[in-house]
């Protein structure tokens, strides 16, 4: 069964469309990237998706509960941990004092190996932290009571890069425990790393929902050759070739390009020349992101 389930979600403020007839499933242990540039309809989603707002139209159900319902809503909120963009907590409490709150409305027992593991200054009160420091102490209270299913917004945040790998590999960690988690990012090299699928948002409505790996293999990978002598023009016309950039390096010739075709018939064609040098790259999630928004400001 699905842990989340969105049918035709609809949300309008006014004659404004935020999100626009939305349905989506994501399975119980799924890792789910939801992308999109500010003002795509990511934080509507999450908002309906948790009740803080109705829908205009459609239903959102987690742990198979029905969140436009009020005992529904609140029985899976008991089970589901929330890090919204930009966290906010009592500025002259404590960390220690936040989270002793939040523990006593849902429970901490993994609150000591979370702190651990993100190290918030929890003996200082949070108008002293600095937006790294106000994440990590975020990140805790999500996860501090072993919730079923997590929603995050830009969750990494203020981290530094050490931090956002320990954060990678403690998502990885919990996929493995079954956690269901979706979350919003802008950073897409993270996405990557950790998603099992993604959904691309443009303008309120879902472009695609796609694997990860499909998407990069979809988009084609980098290729860079450079090869002894000076091959005739359409030496590397292979099918699956695009793109092509060829210039002179003294007896050498090097060629770029986008290749997504047979790799096989890419292997062939090299054959034929005294090849130098070869390097093959995954295009970049942001590239394969572009396709979907052209120019825009993404």
């Amino acid at each position: 069964m699905a842990a989340i389930e969105i049918d035709g979600l609809t949300k309008r403020y006014g004659d404004l469309a935020a999100v626009s007839d939305l349905s989506l499933a994501i399975e119980s242990g799924e890792v789910f990237g939801y992308l999109g540039p500010n003002g795509a309809g990511k934080t509507t989603t999450i908002r309906t998706l948790l009740g803080l707002q109705s829908p205009t139209a459609g239903t959102v159900s987690v742990l198979g509960r029905d969140m436009a319902v009020e005992s529904q809503r609140l029985d899976a909120l008991e089970r589901i941990g929330y890090l919204p963009s930009n966290p906010r907590f009592d500025e002259q409490a404590t960390g220690r004092e936040v989270l002793d709150l939040h523990e006593s409305v849902k429970g901490g027992e993994r609150r000591a190996e979370l702190l651990d593991l993100f190290t918030p200054p929890v003996e200082r009160e949070v108008r002293e932290y600095s937006t790294g420091n106000v994440q990590k102490l975020g990140l805790v209270q999500a996860f501090m009571h072993d919730p079923d299913v997590v929603v995050m917004d830009e969750p990494t945040a203020g981290l530094d890069p050490l931090l956002q790998e320990r954060f990678n590999e403690f998502v990885r960690d919990e996929r493995e425990r079954g956690t269901t988690m979706l979350f919003s990012s802008h950073v897409l090299s993270e996405v990557r790393r950790v998603c099992d699928r993604v959904g691309v948002l443009r303008e309120g409505e879902l472009v695609t929902v796609e694997d990860v790996r499909d998407l990069l293999d979809r988009s084609g990978k980098h290729v860079r050759v450079r090869v002894a002598g000076d091959p005739p023009a359409g030496a590397f016309d292979v099918a699956g070739v695009s793109d092509v950039s060829r210039w002179r390096d003294g007896d050498e010739t090097a060629f770029s390009f986008t290749f997504a075709g047979d790799v096989n018939a890419l292997v062939d064609a090299f054959d034929a020349y005294d090849l130098r040098e070869l390097d093959v790259e995954e295009a970049p999630l942001e590239d394969v992101f572009l396709t979907f928004y052209g120019d825009t400001d993404a």
